[in-house]
């Protein structure tokens, strides 16, 4: 398997193969509780108004997502963990959802275009994620004869800028890719999930929400979003004429 590392919007747009696009703060987050809580299908689309066509046109679509980290007005959820947990399993069960954020989506939407398939990255489906992807890899070494390349984006703040949080996923990602062996190559650094944690723990911004410093970014938010290995499904994107529609695979 073959593995590269991209970052941002660019990257998401030059990403090729199976690429898995990483959005832990915190829309990749929201998308693993809504798929835990019992949606059917979740449309990732580029625009405000573009989510809220798809209740117009279907009154069971609920609509999610932010611009700038906030909820958009006429939105049912925003971007954000807690709330999804604090609503449970009876408000989500058996709906569709519409979601527009500012980074995953957009990321999503860029290498949706050309990716041979595109995956929603998270730390709470990265163990799930890796193993169908080695499945799938083993698959294809057999039937096609030829190497699997995966590429990771991590989208960070916006796909502007890079976020830490993203980055330690991605390495984890990679670190499950390549096997979890505890004695990596020597080009590849053995993953520490516990450096990982203090590494986000420790970033100005993610310490600001722990703080309580943002309104639209609880502190809940930080803490559910970097919990590992919750869920046993992979967040797998198909391309539609003009949204990318996520379903889930169980491992």
């Amino acid at each position: 398997m073959n593995v590269e590392r991209r970052s941002l919007l660019g990257g998401a747009a030059d990403a090729y193969g199976i690429v898995i696009v990483i959005d832990v703060l915190r829309a990749f987050s929201c998308s693993a509780l809504m798929f835990h809580y019992g949606i059917r299908d979740l449309a990732l689309v580029r625009t405000p108004g573009e989510a809220l066509a798809f209740r117009d046109r279907d009154r069971d679509y609920l609509v999610a997502g932010e611009v700038k980290g906030v909820k958009v007005e006429g939105f049912d959820l925003g971007n954000s963990p807690a709330d999804i947990v604090s609503k449970g399993e009876s408000f989500f069960r058996g709906r569709r959802v519409a979601a527009r954020s500012s980074a995953g989506t957009q990321g999503v939407l860029a290498a949706g275009a050309h990716a041979e398939q595109v995956i929603l990255g998270s730390y709470m489906t990265a163990a799930a994620t890796a193993a169908y992807i080695r499945d799938r890899a083993r698959a294809d070494a057999l039937v096609r004869g030829h190497e699997t390349t995966v590429t990771i984006v991590a989208m960070g703040f916006e796909g502007v800028r890079p976020s830490v949080e993203d980055e330690r996923c991605g390495d984890y990602l990679e670190h499950l890719l390549m096997g979890g062996s505890e004695d990596p190559p020597l080009h590849r650094k053995r993953y520490d999930h516990l450096q990982a944690i203090w590494d986000c723990l420790n970033d100005p911004d993610i310490a600001a929400s722990l703080r309580g410093e943002h309104h639209y970014r609880p502190k809940e938010d930080i803490v559910l979003s970097l919990q590992r290995d919750l869920f046993d499904f992979t967040m797998i994107g198909r391309p539609e004429h003009d949204h990318v529609l996520v379903t889930p695979r169980l491992s």
